[in-house]
C-alpha cells in the first residue's frame, strides 16, 4: 500500500533521512524504531506531503505522491497522528474531531460526516462523554484520542502514528497501544507506527524497521526484530508490560 524507494530528506544541507526504502503492505502494521533524531518523524512527514524528498519516490495505493499537496494525500487515504497530540485546546472534543473531515466538504457541499463520528465514538466513549468538553482540559491519554478520532474523520485507508505513547503513563499506554490494534483489527486500517518504546510497537508490530542516523539499519518480522541482541541492546531498555494483546471479546 505504501512503498518508499531511496528517499533523501533534507533540513537545508542537513541530511536527515539518506535512500532510505520500505514498504507497507494493506491491512499491516509496521513499526519504525530508533533513537532520537534519526529521522523518524522525518519520514512521516514527508509520507504526509509536509516535506518534499530532494530524491527518491514515495507511493501510495499505486499513486505516485512524492510532489502531491498534504489535502490532496488526506484525500487519498493517509491520516497523520502527529507527534504531541496537536489538539485545539479551546475548543471542544467534538469540534476537534470535526475538523479531521475538512478535506471531504468541497465546492460548498457539506458531506454528512455523523457515520464517521458515531463510529468515533464507539471506539472511545470518553470522547462522547466529554464531547463538549474543552479539549486542551483533557488527560494527555484522552487527547491522543481525540488526535486518533479527528484522524479518523477523513475516512483513511491508512494511519501515520507518530509517537502516540509519548508522556503517557505506562498503563495509559497499553490502552492507546490496545486501540491502535482494534484500527487493525476491527477496521481494517494499515498503520505505520513510529514509537520510542520500541518493545511495545514491535510487540503489536507486523514488520519493523530500525533507522539509524537517517539510514534503515534492519528491516524483519517483528519477532526477530525483539529477538535481535543488537537491537534489544541499542533499542529496546525497559518492557512496558508482558504482552499489549486485545481484551477478550474487544
Amino acid at each position: 500500500m505504501l512503498r518508499l524507494r531511496n528517499v533523501d530528506l533534507a533540513y537545508g544541507r542537513i541530511q536527515a533521512v539518506r535512500r532510505a526504502s520500505l514498504h507497507v503492505g494493506k491491512g499491516e502494521i509496521v513499526a519504525l524504531i530508533g533513537a532520537n533524531g534519526a529521522g523518524k518523524t522525518t519520514m512521516l512527514t514527508a509520507v504526509s506531503g509536509l516535506m518534499r524528498p530532494a530524491s527518491g519516490s514515495i507511493e501510495f495505493d499505486g499513486r505516485d505522491i512524492t510532489r502531491a499537496q498534504a489535502d490532496a494525500i488526506v484525500r487519498a487515504g493517509v491520516s497523520h497522528v502527529p507527534e504531541g497530540r496537536l489538539v485545539f485546546g479551546p475548543m471542544t472534543v467534538e469540534d476537534n474531531l470535526l475538523l479531521g473531515s475538512f478535506t471531504r466538504h468541497r465546492l460548498g457541499r457539506r458531506t454528512d460526516v455523523r457515520p464517521e463520528l458515531e463510529q468515533v465514538y464507539a471506539m472511545f466513549p470518553r470522547l462522547e462523554e466529554r464531547r463538549l468538553q474543552a479539549a486542551g482540559t483533557l488527560s494527555g491519554g484522552e487527547q491522543q484520542m481525540v488526535a486518533i478520532g479527528r484522524a479518523l474523520m477523513a475516512k483513511p485507508k491508512m494511519l501515520l502514528l507518530d509517537e502516540p505513547g509519548m508522556g503517557l503513563a505506562p498503563t495509559v499506554t497499553k490502552e492507546i497501544f490496545r486501540y491502535i490494534l482494534k484500527l487493525r483489527d476491527a477496521l481494517g486500517l494499515t498503520v505505520l507506527l513510529v514509537e520510542q518504546n520500541a518493545r511495545a510497537a514491535l510487540r503489536i508490530a507486523d514488520r519493523g524497521y530500525v533507522l539509524e542516523t537517517g539510514r534503515i539499519l534492519l528491516q524483519g518480522p517483528a519477532g526477530e526484530l525483539l529477538a535481535n541482541n543488537d537491537v534489544q541492546r541499542a533499542y529496546l531498555g525497559r518492557d512496558l508490560d508482558r504482552e499489549i494483546q486485545p481484551e477478550q471479546g474487544a
